[in-house]
């Protein structure tokens, strides 16, 4: 919140330096924090749905940090000049930070990494997001040099009137609607979030029609191996993905892979890199594939279940007249339950894939 105080300070500067950058900053922001309660609901993400809450007491306990320490100094001495700085303004600086500031390289370290430094740049900060950027920013020195420069270049020929086009980074849409608020379509890098919990890959193991599943009491060499994908043990990683680049996270894959087989020695042949790859066809056999990826799929159901409204549904409301926020969270969850449907589909083709290599082996 250092550069966002920074914002606050300058906007209540007469004659701030400046000020012509300020004044046409966005008067308000698109993020979740800023939605009205009902259309926070309608997210309907619960991982989401607590990080905009984190957001919003973060504000508000920062609200009365702030003002206990500068609610005693003369009018002289106040960093903003008297103005009230409070929740909405403070998250409207955090909003203006995070979605237009970028990490610059800072002071190098002795290991040759530099501190990353958030600053804004104007003018810059003006271009938009692309996963096919025709242009990238590069930095000359780092930050603390008198001779630092950013400039923006071309990647590729850019005609006239056309948008300069920057990566904004590999995130899913988690990361753009709370940062940048927009949501990206088809995003190849959005992904949803589950908790690894063994009475849940039970259930689903056994709605898959997968028989004796030892997820929620695993065997001493299932439990260490648990441990080395950090899914057990007191200081554990719970939250495991779908979706994304990988499809499947891989911790989450090897712990269904190693669970599901009856053969330690087999599995104590593997290495962990081939358990949590899917690009590793069946490395336990078809047999302990099919059960995994079935209990997956059986997982997104679940997930998919836990939606009140369907796309259809959602697809419908949104033909109608509704509000920028309504707008935006519904397409946020409608781009969530796409990536279950496709992780679904995705692994579905893999298991009959499988099944037939499976039924071709038994007839040889």
């Amino acid at each position: 919140m250092r550069l966002g105080l920074k914002l606050l300070q300058e906007r209540a500067t007469i004659g701030s330096f400046w000020w012509p950058y300020i004044s046409n900053l966005p008067e308000t922001y698109s993020v979740p924090i800023f939605f009205p309660g009902e259309d926070i609901k309608n997210l309907q993400y619960a991982p989401l749905l607590y990080q905009v809450n984190k957001r919003c007491r973060f504000l508000l306990d920062f609200e009365n940090d702030v003002k206990r320490v500068i609610g005693n100094l003369k009018p002289d001495d106040h960093p903003f000049r008297g103005q009230d700085v409070d929740a909405s303004s403070l998250g409207w600086a955090m909003s203006a930070v995070s979605s237009r500031a970028f990490r610059l390289h800072g002071k190098k370290l002795v290991d040759g990494t530099h501190v990353d430094v958030p600053m804004m740049l104007p003018l810059i900060d003006m271009c938009n997001h692309s996963f096919n950027p025709n242009a990238r920013i590069v930095q000359e020195q780092d930050t603390g040099s008198t001779k630092m420069l950013v400039k923006v270049v071309a990647e590729t020929e850019i005609k006239q009137d056309h948008n300069l086009l920057l990566n904004y980074g590999c995130l899913n849409n988690d990361f753009f609607l709370l940062d940048y608020g927009f949501v990206i379509p088809s995003n190849p890098y959005d992904c949803i979030e589950l908790k690894y919990d063994g009475a849940l890959l039970d259930a689903a193991s056994m709605a898959a029609g997968v028989v004796s599943p030892n997820f929620s009491s695993p065997a001493p060499w299932q439990q260490q191996i648990l441990s080395q994908l950090n899914l057990d043990g007191e200081a554990a990683d719970l939250k495991v993905s779908l979706g994304g680049s990988e499809l499947v996270e891989g911790r989450l894959l090897a712990a269904l892979r190693v669970l599901l087989a009856s053969d330690g020695e087999a599995v104590q042949n593997q290495d962990l890199g081939t358990l949590k790859s899917l690009a590793a066809e069946a490395p336990l056999g078809i047999s302990n594939e099919v059960a995994a990826l079935r209990t997956v799929i059986a997982l997104c159901v679940i997930a998919l279940g836990h939606f009140p409204t369907k796309i259809m549904e959602d697809e419908a409301l949104l033909k109608q007249s509704v509000s920028g926020s309504t707008k935006l969270a519904i397409q946020f969850r409608i781009q969530k339950k796409s990536v279950i449907i496709d992780v679904m589909r995705s692994l579905t083709s893999r298991v009959k894939l499988l099944s037939s290599k499976e039924e071709i082996s038994a007839q040889g």
